[in-house]
């Protein structure tokens, strides 16, 4: 997805978001699902069958219908007009999902940290990555930001279109990556990419690439540390699409520090690594 950009292997513990009283009321519902009469755990079943696989219905119409006219678009407007108007309704379509998400009870996320870079300058914005939910939940709360995709994402028949109009970055050329996520940095646009390349197959977290920190450095830029917790492997490395986790899931999204780069990049790899290890890890006890 991610649009777009890029869960561990193992099970994470629980990480609930900062307290609040619809959260708490969440979560007692589900624990309290224990003294259940076997009819109220069918039906409970069933809602969110019915939810989950009518949630990814959801995702994909709203995806291909925007497509169409993001096609003509992108044909039509100049850039200066186009990719702004790309990355905002991608966010806009973004925070409908989650929203719908939320609504329905299946997901409990604070994602509240993320609005501080709304306001910020331009950053590389560079999070953990344990789900193919990760770039929805990030690209939700920002209207200016540029995402590293993969390349089989340009001819996506559901996404291909609105990446191209947003101004994405395709990641097969390491050199052009660089280049282009540098001069989108220095257009005032945030840039988000996963530092490990790919979604985590380690605990907490998999081995740093350094393309990162090579955009960062060329644009001048600061590097934003954002770590995701959950308490689900849901959609991390190994995990089917249509394969429905346990609900709700909870998703937690906090910044951490912003870090300009200097000196080697490997030993500034090596440090941010061992940091996020840290946070991670004492997100776990």
């Amino acid at each position: 997805m991610s649009a777009l950009a890029q869960s561990a292997s193992v099970d994470r513990k629980l990480v609930p978001p900062p307290s609040s009283s619809s959260d708490h009321g969440a979560l007692g519902r589900r624990h309290g699902a224990r003294g259940r009469t076997p009819l109220g755990e069918r039906l409970r079943r069933g809602y969110e069958v019915a939810v989950f696989y009518g949630l990814l219905v959801l995702f994909g119409l709203s995806s291909l219908l925007w497509s169409v006219p993001a096609a003509l678009l992108h044909a039509v407007l100049p850039r200066r007009l186009g990719e702004p108007l790309g990355q905002l309704m991608i966010m806009a379509g973004f925070r409908y999902f989650v929203a719908a998400m939320r609504l329905t009870g299946i997901i409990q996320c604070d994602l509240s940290s993320l609005d501080a870079l709304r306001r910020a300058d331009p950053v590389v914005i560079a999070p953990n990555h344990p789900s193919l939910l990760d770039a929805v939940l990030v690209i939700s709360r920002l209207p200016h930001v540029v995402c590293a995709a993969k390349s089989g994402l340009w001819d996506n028949l559901f996404l291909g279109a609105g990446v191209r109009l947003a101004g994405y970055v395709r990641n097969d050329s390491p050199a052009a990556l660089i280049r282009q996520a540098a001069q989108r940095l220095r257009a005032g646009r945030h840039f988000l990419i996963f530092p490990e390349g790919t979604r985590s197959g380690a605990a907490p977290l998999g081995e740093l690439k350094g393309g990162f920190a090579l955009i960062a450095r060329q644009a001048g830029a600061p590097v934003q540390t954002v770590f995701i917790e959950s308490n689900s492997r849901f959609l991390g490395k190994g995990w089917p699409l249509f394969r429905r986790p346990e609900f709700p899931l909870v998703y937690r999204v906090r910044l951490g520090r912003r870090m300009a780069v200097s000196g080697d990049i490997h030993r500034f790899v090596d440090e941010l690594h061992a940091y996020f290890q840290q946070e991670l890890g004492r997100g776990e006890r």
